[in-house]
């Protein structure tokens, strides 16, 4: 049946009912849709917050948790307390435990804290904080001894700092006590050492110099002051040279490279008194430095060596008597010899002899060199002496004499390695010839002037000391003509060295001989000393210096 207008007027109407119903139905859910994802959003920031902060949170109780395990395993104490004159703790760390105690004790009030300081440090430490509170002073340290619960002193270092709130009002007092036990008994330690160091530097009999990096003076003792007749306060700023001779400062000076490259050095020099009086003495210098090997200074002790000097020179003086004193008279022969001890005494040797007791027979020149210098080379020097000029007084040839000499002497040095070099020539007016033996020491030097021709009088032969049982051997040069020379002589010669370090030579020795060969045997000896002074001007010589110059005069 076909429905009516009425009835399909009403029916489009109940639809378009429902269409606005669903139309109002989307737009609500459209609503929940956007209010669904504001709270979705919201909920995602907010577990994102959560999540950060519980990270955070984690951190920094991770970070807690390591600070308290620092703190606790450090020897630094924390601790915070009220404001005012009551010491009342509110915190304090729990490695207080390592003196013993439990933090509980001072923060229940069973134990305050002045009950742990040191008795006869409780009146000082109160007076200190009210003097600082008084001061308003925002952060003070003070060093005081601790007793832990077992009695045992600690040393604490107590560094405070003040906390305020926003009105600039003092609310609390905080800060750390760091355990410095060892620190002090450190310090103790040193004090104590200094203090003996101390003692010991002044007690001296030397004279002591302290010195900076650049060897300005920062300190002397009494022996130093009496010696040189100074004050303490007139000798500080100065320097060591300020108190040398012109030629001891002059050594200093042009050795101050090869001096300061040495940690420990060793020096013979004179000094000059305020009264202007030079007294030797012997300088012992050590460069000082710190832990990590900077250099941080310079020390050096002085001995007045007058007394051992005047000793020295007293056997000098003896040893010198033992050299020939008076030129030889020897047919022929204008014969000069002369030493120079780089000490006051020394281990050359030379002596002019007849072999027998008539002097028209041969006659004995001879050089040598005892190994090093000083007291103990002089005295074999001397024993070598007696028994030559002893033996050489017997009958046998010079080759005989010289292996005596060498057997006896080698019983006496064998073990203590020393040994002497010599050369022992013969001159024979008679038989107008030279004949030497030659035991380790350097050739002598036979120069001709009219072939101007120079030659070493050679020979083999070991060192006397070195074995007993060696027999030697006699040279011989015969034809002897006028004009001719001939020098012996000792290393101390050709090994002086200048300031450059450059050896002055066996050449040097020729050219002087060459240029003199004129002259008599004694301006030869000078010219050869005098330019070995210029040469070596400013140096001090090393070795013993010993020459014998012998000239040809009537043999043609």
């Amino acid at each position: 049946m076909e429905k009516t207008n009425d009835a399909l007027i009403l029916e489009l109407d109940a639809l378009r009912t429902r269409v606005e119903e669903v139309a109002v139905l989307q737009a609500k859910m459209t609503s929940l849709e956007d209010k669904y994802a504001d709270l979705k959003k919201n909920y995602d920031d907010l577990n994102r917050d959560f999540e950060l902060e519980s990270r955070q949170h984690n951190k920094i109780k991770k970070a807690l948790l390591m600070l308290n395990l620092i703190v606790e395993r450090s020897p630094v104490i924390l601790f915070r307390r009220p404001a005012g004159d009551r010491l009342h703790l509110e915190y304090i760390s729990e490695n207080l435990r390592q003196f013993g105690y439990e933090p509980e004790d001072f923060l229940s009030g069973r134990l305050s804290f002045r009950d742990i300081v040191h008795p006869d440090d409780r009146d000082r430490i109160r007076d200190e904080i009210s003097q600082y509170a008084s001061a308003d002073v925002e952060e003070y340290a003070q060093i005081y001894r601790c007793l832990t619960k077992t009695g045992e002193i600690r040393w604490v270092e107590d560094q405070t700092s003040v906390v305020r709130n926003e009105a600039g009002e003092k609310t609390h007092n905080q800060g750390i006590l760091i355990d410095i036990t060892n620190r002090k008994l450190a310090e103790d330690a040193l004090r104590k050492s200094e203090e003996k160091f101390r003692r010991i530097v002044e007690t001296a009999t030397e004279g002591f110099f302290l010195m900076d990096e650049k060897f300005l003076i920062v300190d002397v003792n009494n022996a130093s002051c009496r010696m040189l007749g100074y004050g303490r306060e007139e000798m500080i700023g100065k320097m060591p040279l300020d108190f040398f001779t012109d030629q001891f400062r002059q050594f200093m000076t042009s050795h101050r490279e090869i001096l300061q490259a040495k940690e420990s050095r060793e020096t013979e020099g004179v000094v000059v008194t305020r009264d202007g009086r030079h007294i030797p003495v012997l300088i012992h210098g050590n460069t000082l430095r710190n832990d990590k090997g900077q250099v941080i200074g310079n020390m050096a002790f002085i001995t007045d060596m007058t007394e051992h000097k005047k000793a020295l020179v007293l056997a000098g003086e003896v040893q010198k008597s033992l050299l020939p004193h008076d030129k030889p008279h020897v047919q022929g022969f204008d014969i000069a010899g002369r030493n120079i001890s780089c000490d006051e005494i020394g281990g050359d040797y030379y002596d002019f002899f007849w072999r027998r007791e008539s002097k028209s027979g041969p006659f004995s020149v001879v050089v040598g060199d005892i190994s090093g210098h000083g007291v103990d080379s002089a005295l074999l020097m001397t024993a070598a002496r007696a028994f030559l000029r002893m033996r050489a007084s017997q009958p046998g040839t010079i080759a005989e004499v010289i292996t005596a000499m060498n057997h006896h002497l080698a019983q006496d040095v064998l073990e203590t390695g020393r040994f002497m070099t010599l050369f022992y020539l013969n001159l024979d007016p008679e038989q107008k010839c030279l004949s030497w033996v030659r035991a380790g020491h350097d050739p002598a030097l036979f120069y001709d002037p009219a072939k101007d021709v120079f030659e070493e009088l050679k020979g083999s032969g070991i060192a006397l000391g070195v074995t007993e049982s060696y027999a030697y051997s006699e040279n011989r040069k015969d034809g002897l003509t006028s004009g001719q020379i001939i020098t012996i002589g000792t290393d101390g010669i050709w090994e002086a060295l200048n300031r450059r370090g450059e050896m002055f030579g066996k050449n040097r020795l020729r050219d002087i001989i060459r240029r003199k060969a004129d002259r008599a045997a004694g301006d030869i000896l000078d010219a050869v000393y005098e330019e070995l002074h210029q040469f070596t001007l400013g140096q001090k010589s090393e070795d013993d210096i010993t020459l014998v110059v012998i000239k040809n005069n009537e043999f043609e």
